[in-house]
């Protein structure tokens, strides 16, 4: 069996392609490999799943039609894990071009591809973010989700749009998972952990948001990807019970379904910040900030239906995951 990764160089595309192979999978891996964050560590990450025999790599812009095409006829996957994308619900305030280009034409592109190649499964990354407004915790897959606060968040939410009507018309099984914070070894510079790590070691202050009053419920990025390869062995199906006249957002007539991906474990930013102090033996300097345009108060992920259909909870505790992290942090970059 072939799997396709996008995103492959990224924090999530990476332990995924790692755990694929670990198990024995080919893995085709895609990432054009941008500057949106430092080249350096994606380059290290690739370098790490280059030394795996089952490992191959392209470097495309998937946001390329014609490349993109020619990506799926030589490699004809049998299923596809669809991680890349432009991530960041700030950054999309001041560059969302970016987030049309990376999200939705190369979502579109990556569909197109999965249909005329007849893919098992096709597995993709939503985001915690589609809840939006939403403000009754826990978030619930079975609840709408129609209104977005971000652009970021906009485009997760077409994107599981535009896999229903692949879905539908083309009989392609999909399925989408909202991540909530993801963090740990070898994790993005732009999440508040790493920016809070780097700037404590450094002696700088750390920008805390709404004044710290935040709370998040943050997921450890091993049982993310736990999740993810459980879901992509189990291609969706389609719920014989949907009506149309009360229509459940979570599944379909179609051979569609999303689910949350969470430690179901809502976590006060605060005692985050005093972890990561407590694993560095060094205080932070705060500068306490207000809400920033597109963020929320609060995330906190229900996760039974999850549960229910790969037999999985992600349970990593956060005072485990963030020492695992800083360690990480300490030998990377020899902190």
């Amino acid at each position: 069996m072939t799997t396709l990764v996008t995103g492959s160089a990224g924090f999530i595309g990476y332990h995924t392609a790692e755990s694929l192979l670990a198990r024995g999978d080919e893995v085709v891996g895609v990432d054009v490999v941008n500057d949106y964050y430092d080249v350096t560590l994606k380059e290290a990450r690739l370098e790490r799943l280059a030394r795996h025999a089952g490992y191959q790599h392209h470097r495309i812009d998937l946001a390329d039609a014609a490349h993109v095409e020619t990506l799926f006829a030589t490699v004809k996957p049998t299923r596809v894990i669809h991680l890349a994308a432009q991530a960041g619900v700030r950054y999309s305030l001041v560059n969302p071009h970016a987030y049309v280009q990376s999200n939705l034409v190369a979502f579109v592109n990556v569909l197109e591809g999965c249909r005329h190649r007849r893919v098992q499964h096709l597995t993709y990354a939503s985001s915690s973010s589609v809840y939006g407004a939403n403000t009754k915790l826990p978030f619930f897959v079975h609840d709408n989700v129609d209104h977005p606060l971000s652009l970021y968040a906009a485009s997760k939410k077409a994107n599981e749009g535009m896999a229903h009507t692949y879905s539908h018309l083309y009989g392609l099984p999909t399925t989408g998972l909202r991540f909530f914070t993801v963090y740990g070894p070898w994790g993005r510079p732009d999440m508040a952990m790493f920016l809070f790590t780097k700037a404590i070691l450094e002696g700088r202050p750390i920008d805390v948001f709404n004044h710290g009053d935040m709370r998040r419920d943050f997921t450890y990025v091993d049982d993310i990807v736990e999740a993810v390869v459980r879901v992509s062995d189990a291609p969706a199906q389609s719920n014989p019970a949907w009506m149309g006249d009360a229509p459940d957002p979570a599944t379909s007539f179609a051979p569609w379904r999303v689910f949350n991906i969470g430690n179901h474990t809502p976590v006060e930013l605060m005692h985050v910040i005093h972890l990561i102090e407590d694993a560095l033996g060094r205080k932070a300097e705060m500068n306490l900030l207000p809400m920033q345009p597109g963020d929320v108060p609060a995330t906190y992920a229900d996760v039974q239906d999850l549960h229910d259909a790969v037999d999985f909870t992600p349970s990593t505790p956060i005072e485990m995951g963030v020492k695992r992290f800083i360690d990480w942090y300490r030998d990377y970059y020899g902190a």
